[in-house]
């Protein structure tokens, strides 16, 4: 769905471009719903990094931490296939498996047509993106190591 997919094109580039530290996990939970609940189960840490309707222009980047995210369960879920963030977040608390510390940074989509592709918008504010991810990242003590270019890329 467009850009819906923000946070698997951050996860992607950031697994690309970097050393994975062994203390660090990066999962593509995109749609996994309930499957994310091992995730979140005996970690410190998580991070989210998702489309997110602030209610701001498309483009816009913004972080919520622990109670600021919001963990409810929505009156119209006809399935439990098909939960998002915010009900699995209330199913970890209720499970007593919320993590001490939790951060989505989001960015407003523009777009949320199918497809594959960001729109033009978001694929220009990738690069703060994960700018933003290492930063937060580092505010954890966790570093991540940009992988040495390959000698056949130069």
């Amino acid at each position: 769905m467009q850009d819906e997919g923000i946070g698997v094109h951050a996860v992607k580039a950031v697994q690309e471009r970097f050393l994975v530290p062994p203390e660090m996990e990066i999962v593509d939970g995109g749609t996994a719903g309930l499957n994310l609940l091992p995730f979140l189960e005996s970690r410190d840490r998580v991070l989210f990094v998702d489309a997110v309707d602030f209610g701001q222009e498309p483009g816009f980047m913004g972080e919520l931490a622990n109670d600021a995210i919001p963990a409810l369960f929505g009156k119209d879920k006809s399935s439990l296939h098909h939960l998002g963030l915010a009900e699995v977040l209330a199913l970890a608390r209720l499970l007593e498996i919320l993590p001490k510390e939790i951060c989505l940074i989001g960015i407003q989509p523009q777009a949320m047509e199918p497809g594959l592709e960001l729109t033009e918008l978001l694929q220009g504010k990738l690069e703060r993106l994960i700018a933003h991810i290492s930063d937060k990242l580092r505010e954890w003590d966790i570093q991540l190591v940009p992988r040495s270019p390959s000698p056949l890329s130069s």
